[in-house]
């Protein structure tokens, strides 16, 4: 039997000895099963699309640009995400009735990298559009503005303020007094789920995480819709018309992926706490865990010649004649 909020014992106010991650194991055996068998090719697939484009961005010249350094940076974060989030949810399916118990330190662990890795992927989307900005607005002085030490500033500057904002928001939230025992009603230790159990003041703690959402998903966001506003006035006003497409193409394709992303925050994480359904939070978690991050490398891949040309180059057969024109690509 699944245990319930009234068969745990409530806590002093501590933190609780464990947390028990519920995950789906009240669900049918033979659902979790078959969703385990759908589930993992999905992540095998992630893992590949993904591992792919970064290996492209590191050893094809041809990408070797700032937008394909931030690309395979994206890449590379997607990577580390589906390995923090994914496994332990897979293992869930397999696990008897009654959920997966976690010490306090791997609870805070699994929360902490996946604020990090969250938000910095929130910062790396907007450092994305400022390099599509430059390129295509500020087109001659771009090779001097953004050049390898920016590129690398950029990156540096995405993950240092998610790790910042991930070891801020933890820390605060395992201070915190847990009243209400250690069942985790998700399928990892995300942090609605386990600020529902602390005590406390309820709309301060509201006020922390939407003040945290305003800064990883308005802001950025801010930021990408008014460059690529101004991105696509340019498109439509100046060069011709193959130029406007790829520029085009590029755009839609950053914009696809930086709206699937934002969607998918702003609907789990810019809510108040009283007005969520943890088990309708579960359900949307399995499209942001498994699906989304299978969506990057496929639209990337799919829209972009670039990075068409460089899988072609690597699995194609190689003729002198290929070898020379990659060579000046």
């Amino acid at each position: 039997q699944v245990p319930t909020m009234s068969h745990w014992p409530e806590s002093n106010g501590s933190v609780p000895w464990e947390f028990v991650i519920l995950g789906f194991s009240g669900w049918p055996p033979e659902l979790r099963a078959l969703l385990f068998a759908l589930l993992l090719p999905l992540y095998l697939a992630t893992l590949t699309g993904n591992l792919l484009i970064v290996g492209l961005a590191v050893v094809d010249a041809a990408l070797h640009t700032p937008m394909y350094f931030f690309l395979g940076a994206l890449s590379a974060v997607e990577v580390a995400y589906t390995l923090v989030l994914t496994p332990p949810m897979l293992a869930g399916f397999l696990l008897p009735p009654g959920g997966q118990a976690v010490g306090p330190s791997t609870c805070a662990t699994q929360m902490g990298l996946f604020v990090a890795l969250g938000g910095s992927e929130c910062l790396l989307l907007a450092a994305m559009a400022l390099d599509r900005y430059l390129a295509i607005c500020h087109p001659l002085y771009y090779p001097q503005l953004m050049t390898a030490g920016l590129c690398w500033c950029l990156l540096a500057c995405c993950g240092l303020g998610g790790s910042l904002l991930a070891l801020g928001l933890t820390t605060a939230i395992f201070q915190l007094p847990f009243c209400h025992g250690g069942l985790v009603n998700h399928v990892f230790c995300d942090l609605p789920a386990v600020l529902v159990l602390a005590c406390g003041d309820r709309d301060l703690q509201e006020y922390v995480l939407l003040a945290a959402c305003l800064l990883l998903l308005v802001l950025p966001l801010a930021l990408i819709l008014l460059s690529y506003t101004r991105v696509l006035a340019v498109i439509l006003g100046v060069g011709g018309a193959a130029g406007r497409r790829k520029a085009f193409s590029t755009v839609a394709s950053h914009l696809t992926v930086a709206v699937l992303h934002y969607g998918c925050a702003t609907a789990m994480y810019a809510r108040p706490l009283r007005s969520r359904s943890l088990e309708e939070d579960k359900l949307v978690s399995l499209i942001y865990i498994n699906l989304t991050p299978l969506l990057y490398p496929a639209i990337y891949t799919l829209r972009n010649r670039d990075v068409q040309g460089a899988l072609w180059r690597a699995v194609g057969p190689r003729t002198p004649g290929a070898t020379h024109q990659a060579d000046v690509t």
